[in-house]
């Protein structure tokens, strides 16, 4: 009976995939419907949203892995070079370096110009000779700096850590608090800040939010628990972002020299000092380790919300406290390229700032950590987009004579000079790791980017430049920034009456005045306006469409980007034209922006493809991977599976054992790694924001949003189904990521018997959605 079920799906698949047109079509989506219906694990799937907390909290409740369990082909080994106890296969790993990029692009903007990796041979040549380069991963939604990044050191989406709209986002005041209609905050803050320290508080939850409500977990509690001293190089939120709440929040006492500074801080030149001395640079140490004792300016690692504790921990919390702790007493360290590292004016020695911190920059910061007791670092490079002579004391001489003060076109002769640029740290870089003993022997690098880009430009000048040997100009260069107020009001006069704001985007998140119901009127008007807004470009002369997608909760539920924090989700997001930038104000109400020419937060596929590269032990070498479906909810854990370390929590990525050597993988997913990779690709379909199912389900809701017919019958009647769609999804996704997660962590080994079956139901799950959207969108 099993058997000849299975045959049925199969079948009903190879239908879907199939040219089947109009009443066929229809009649294979019902039965397909019908299906699920029947399915015993779906048609069980409240029992199973009931049972899942339990099933979590029981597969995390251990925080030592166990290595019969979890080792893989050889025994895993430790390291206790310094205290560090990786316990990797074959105990190779000593050091880890993770680094990610701000929109540094593996694929070409122009197709004559190289892209900004091929620009970058030294370190495209490392990644693809010495490990596997992925061109295939995505990003979660929506795809911002901070949302990418968070998800990326996590493993979990925005739903689970509280950041799913970036760079900031807007949230409803707790009534009685503000006399604003709504307020913003910024998602890059430090791990325990909360989102209001007003009196009395707006939001006293964190913006750090996991599912249960409470403090996310801090992506460096696994290393530093394994006696591994933890460095944060401008990376998001493991670091001071700002010199006041982040600040308050850790040093609270008003007589400690960092609270005394901060609060000092009451001229621009004191600003600065401060700015240089405490935000971007951090080392999270490990228990009882000297480095962060308070002669050093230490202070306590506070996470009261850690799952299974977190006491007796400190960190040193600033460049002007980190740096001095491992180079001698003295703040100033060189760059790659001998320049002391200081802020943008060079008044300053410290911390150079998030906008301008180039290669050099961070890499001599990752080298010093390195080389001075700190054997894993997590850092960030910012891009090559952008004209860095404003930002940075070190600017190439190519960017102080260009006429472009602000975005680069591709093949531009500063973007050409800081690609070079970087180059050469890169070979710097690699060659002092290696003087050092730190290669890829014993050393696990990833390296990324958070997410890709949408240039928005006219044609270069030339036609024929490369920007090698003939650099391009470009006449027609910036997004275009949009007043969304006034279009909407032409479109609509009476949504004037309801004020709403907007988090500034390509990718606008709408917060409307009194927080309506998703299916108020006044919501369902703004929503049908934003469906039909339009403009004439200013670069190409074309009327374009802006919106290309729209979500309400429901859609934004199924694209985990509902947190905890019922405050902050938004009356809808749309997803914009990508030459586009909407804002609530400007004058004319359509005009190109020159600063700024490379959009993303949307959800086209130049923007959210994204590429990553895994060097050392365990990892495949010399393996350029093109095809295998990834997202930044991956690299999570898949380093700490190589690491032989553990989260306390469930993650909604995957292990990439494709990329793995067999013996370093987990035994219970070596073991049977077809099975294991079969309910993986099948999991990532249903779950990850941008597999088939998520990008189905958007296209639906679209339509629902859009529509307006007598009774508002579509909106409701796709609504529903989407609801129903996504309760389905959550259960049987759980119900597979339990099971990954127990091979990957716990030493369950994954049967075909076990797998099919949920395998199955994904892919039929699937398949309804698709035809669902394609009747829908017809």
């Amino acid at each position: 009976m099993t058997r000849n079920k299975y045959r049925v799906v199969s079948r009903a698949i190879a239908d879907v995939g199939s040219s089947c047109v109009g009443p066929i079509r229809q009649i294979v989506a019902l039965a397909l419907s019908a299906a699920i219906a029947l399915s015993p694990t779906l048609a069980s799937a409240s029992e199973t949203v009931k049972n899942s907390a339990a099933a979590k909290k029981s597969s995390s409740s251990s925080a030592t892995r166990s290595a019969s369990a979890n080792s893989g082909k050889d025994d895993r080994g430790q390291d206790d070079t310094n205290g560090c106890r990786l316990q990797s296969s074959r105990g190779a790993i000593k050091h880890v370096i993770y680094i990610q990029f701000d929109n540094v692009h593996s694929e070409r903007d122009n197709p004559n110009v190289p892209s900004d990796l091929e620009l970058m041979p030294h370190l495209l040549n490392f990644l693809k000779n010495n490990g596997t380069f992925m061109t295939n991963s995505h990003t979660p939604l929506i795809s911002h700096t901070s949302d990418d990044i968070i998800t990326s050191i996590t493993g979990v989406y925005g739903d689970r850590h509280g950041g799913s709209v970036g760079n900031s986002f807007g949230y409803f005041p707790l009534p009685g608090t503000s006399t604003a209609a709504d307020l913003f905050d910024s998602t890059f803050t430090y791990w325990t800040d909360p989102v209001s320290t007003a009196t009395p508080s707006a939001d006293p939850l964190p913006i750090m939010i996991a599912a249960d409500g409470k403090n996310a977990p801090a992506p460096w509690v696994p290393y530093t628990r394994a006696g591994c001293n933890f460095g944060a190089v401008s990376l998001a939120n493991m670091e001071f972002e700002n010199i006041t709440n982040d600040v308050f929040t850790v040093f609270p006492d008003p007589t400690s020299p960092q609270n005394i500074e901060a609060k000092g801080a009451t001229t621009a030149a004191l600003r600065a000092t401060a700015t240089a001395d405490f935000e971007g640079i951090a080392i999270h140490c490990a228990k009882g380790n000297a480095l962060c004792s308070t002669a050093n300016g230490g202070g306590p690692d506070a996470l009261p919300d850690e799952p299974e504790g977190y006491s007796g921990f400190n960190a040193l919390f600033g460049h002007k406290y980190a740096i001095p702790a491992i180079n001698s007493g003295s703040p100033a360290i060189l760059d790659m390229d001998g320049n002391v590292i200081t802020d943008a004016t060079g008044a300053n020695v410290g911390f150079p700032g998030f906008s301008g911190i180039n290669a050099a920059q961070t890499l001599a910061y990752i080298a010093t950590m390195q080389e001075h007791g700190v054997p894993v670092t997590y850092a960030y490079i910012s891009d090559i987009h952008d004209n860095p002579r404003k930002v940075s004391a070190h600017a190439p001489a190519a960017c102080l004579t260009d006429t472009e003060t602000g975005a680069l076109g591709p093949g531009d002769v500063c973007h050409n000079a800081l690609a070079a640029a970087y180059d050469e740290a890169f070979d710097k870089f690699f060659t002092r790791l290696k003087q050092d003993g730190i290669d890829q022997s014993n050393t696990l690098f990833l390296i990324t980017t958070e997410e890709q880009d949408h240039f928005a430009g006219g044609p270069a000048t030339p036609a024929n430049c490369d920007g090698v040997n003939v650099p391009c100009t470009y006449d027609k260069l910036g997004e275009v920034d949009v007043n969304t107020t006034t279009l909407l009001n032409n479109i609509d006069p009476n949504l004037a009456a309801t004020p709403f704001d907007i988090h500034f985007d390509m990718a606008p998140t709408f917060y409307i005045k009194g927080n309506p119901a998703p299916n108020a009127d006044i919501t369902r008007e703004y929503e049908r306006a934003t469906g039909k807004l339009t403009a004439v470009s200013p670069i190409t002369g074309k009327t374009d469409d802006l919106t290309a997608a729209m979500a309400d909760t429901v859609e934004l539920k199924i694209l985990h980007m509902v947190t905890a924090d019922p405050q902050r989700t938004p009356s809808f997001v749309m997803f914009g034209n990508p030459d586009y930038f909407f804002q609530t104000t400007g004058s004319p109400a359509i005009a190109e922006n020159a600063g700024f020419a490379y959009n993303h937060g949307g959800i086209q596929p130049e923007i959210t493809t994204t590429w990553l590269g895994l060097v050392g032990p365990g990892v495949k070498v010399g393996k350029v991977d093109n095809s295998t479906f990834a997202d930044e909810t991956d690299y999570r854990p898949t380093m700490l599976s190589l690491l032989g370390l553990r989260d306390d929590y469930q993650h909604e990525g995957r292990v990439l054992a494709e990329e793995l050597e067999p013996w370093a993988l987990p035994n219970a997913v070596s073991d049977d790694e077809d099975a294991f990779v079969e309910l993986a690709t099948a999991f990532k379909e249903i779950n990850a924001p941008l597999g088939q199912l998520g990008k189905d389900t958007l296209k639906i809701s679209t339509v629902a949003l859009n529509g307006s017919d007598k009774n508002d019958a579509t909106y409701n009647r796709l609504e529903r189904q989407l609801s129903d769609i996504g309760t389905v999804r959550d259960a049987l996704a759980d119900q597979m990521l339990k099971m990954l997660e127990d091979a990957e962590f716990n030493g369950n080994r994954i049967t075909q018997r076990e797998a099919r079956p949920l395998i199955a139901e994904a892919f039929l799950l699937a398949a309804y959605v698709h035809l669902l959207e394609e009747v829908t969108s017809k």
